[in-house]
């Protein structure tokens, strides 16, 4: 028999189904021939993480319009209960109103939309006992969505702070990250203090949210993980570990299968619950 992957067991071989969160694109450039609409996508490399380690990955889309979300025949309780765990992926801003604040600046004002649709996903994969993963953005929405705020520009308002994006370099901008003692993380890491990541982000975490611990920070004290306390499995990460290919970059595979483990049994207990 074929080793297992990541995503599968001998009890129950189906592979894991991932959920991701959907990227917004509220107003498509004109070459894409999407007048008037809003487009819903992955990045390649997330799925790909995913599907890498044998798990089979879903994205889903938003129910809503308008900026309200309207009840249909199909709710987010129906789509989280069709999926093992979540994904919640990077991309644009947080909105400040999110978090109680307002925009210090036009271009911070971040997609108020998408804040709402993935702040319910959160909370019903959270309720049905399902896994969830932020990466990026995603860390900082599990932090908002647990009351916490952000730090609305990494550069205006912590100018001690390193850099943590070069536009220029986009995916190929790293820095390090130190990994805290007697956590989660550094358990599935064991003899790794400290680690390489990619960084792409002008916004952080300031104010932690209720029943978090950080996990990992950089030298300049930025939050770069951060682990939920409560019953059910709730991690994020400020890094990309999805772009992780090189081999002096902090290898992402320990965290996928941790991931997935949780996901796994969490399908047993409600199997056996059911």
């Amino acid at each position: 028999m074929p080793a297992l992957g990541g995503g599968m067991n001998a009890g129950d071989p189906r592979p894991l189904r991932i959920g991701l969160s959907a990227r917004l694109m509220h107003r498509p450039p004109a070459e894409l021939n999407f007048p008037g609409k809003t487009l819903q996508y992955l990045e390649q490399s997330i799925a790909h993480w995913v599907m890498a380690h044998g798990a089979l990955a879903f994205m889903v889309p938003t129910i809503e319009t308008g900026g309200g979300v309207q009840r249909r025949s199909i709710s987010v309780k129906s789509y989280v209960q069709e999926l093992d765990a979540l994904i919640l992926q990077g991309g644009a801003d947080m909105a400040p109103e999110s978090y109680g604040m307002a925009p210090l600046r036009d271009e911070w004002r971040g997609d108020r939309i998408r804040d709402r649709y993935e702040i319910e996903l959160f909370w019903e994969f959270v309720i049905q006992g399902k896994p969830v993963l932020g990466i990026c953005r995603g860390c900082q929405l599990i932090n908002v969505a647990l009351g916490g705020t952000l730090v609305q520009d990494i550069a205006t308002l912590r100018p001690e702070a390193a850099r943590h994006v070069e536009p220029e370099l986009y995916d190929a901008h790293w820095h390090e990250v130190v990994i805290l003692p007697a956590t989660r993380l550094a358990d599935i890491y064991p003899g790794r203090a400290h680690g390489r990541v990619i960084s792409i982000h002008h916004q952080a975490i300031d104010r932690l949210g209720n029943d978090l611990l950080v996990e990992a920070q950089s030298a300049d004290g930025i939050i770069e993980a951060i682990r939920w306390k409560g019953a059910g499995y709730v991690a994020g990460f400020q890094w990309h570990p999805e772009f992780h290919r090189q081999g002096d970059l902090l290898d992402s595979t320990a965290i996928m299968l941790d991931f997935l483990a949780a996901a796994r049994q969490a399908r047993q207990d409600l199997q056996k619950a059911g």
